[in-house]
């Protein structure tokens, strides 16, 4: 069971259909493989299709049924708590493999440095925002950072520690611009991420000053 849960105001959001493309992306990726997040989930839409019925009701247009019927088809594919196995192996959310396909070595792999490797995922808001999969091996650090923006992360497989904190499959973590950390790997597989962003880190370690005017990652 996840230890860190979804912030409630982005549960809400996302049950509000309100977030951009990239955090329902992640948030429908993290309340599939967290039972307390989607459960909160369910408990804002419940509420919300209360005050609905309160509003005064207006015509629909011919093809309304079938366009709801599709979003909620949509909808069930990205909440499920459970999703077939892909040809990569992995038990990724359903959300996500609509994203990735069957098979995540697919994906455009560019390696950042030594054991750390990024793959950009089509999900934007238009304003900045983006999505990818980071995989990270085992005892490998992500360079100390902070951000420019915030930073979702979602772990999927594996695990890695920032700080006191163990982050494991499903947790998810929201950082800030007053955030400095440098998350290493636990264990001795590597962890897989989804993460999204809104800027580009801001690299805080001697050398990493040094290099951040370069660097847009």
């Amino acid at each position: 069971m996840p230890a860190f849960h979804a912030p409630e105001e982005m549960l809400l959001a996302y049950a509000s259909g309100s977030l951009s493309e990239p955090l329902s992306l992640v948030v429908a990726s993290h309340i599939s493989l967290d039972d307390t997040s989607r459960e909160a989930v369910a408990d804002f839409e419940e509420v919300g299709g209360a005050l609905i019925e309160e509003i005064e009701p207006v015509a629909l247009s011919s093809d309304a049924l079938e366009s709801i019927l599709d979003k909620l088809d949509d909808l069930e594919a990205e909440s499920s708590p459970s999703a077939p196995v892909g040809r990569d192996g992995l038990d990724l959310p359903p959300a996500l493999r609509v994203y990735v396909g069957e098979d995540i070595e697919a994906l455009k792999w560019r390696s950042l440095l030594r054991g750390v490797q990024e793959a950009e995922i089509p999900a934007s808001d238009g304003e900045g925002s983006k999505a990818r999969l980071l995989r990270i091996a085992p005892g490998r650090a992500v360079p100390q950072h902070s951000h420019r923006g915030f930073e979702v992360t979602l772990v999927l497989e594996g695990a890695y520690r920032d700080g006191e904190e163990v982050y494991g499959r499903g947790d998810m973590q929201v950082a800030g611009d007053t955030v400095d950390h440098r998350p290493v790997v636990e264990g001795d597989v590597p962890c897989l991420c989804l993460v999204v962003n809104n800027a580009p880190i801001r690299l805080t370690g001697p050398l990493g000053r040094l290099i951040d005017p370069f660097i847009r990652y």
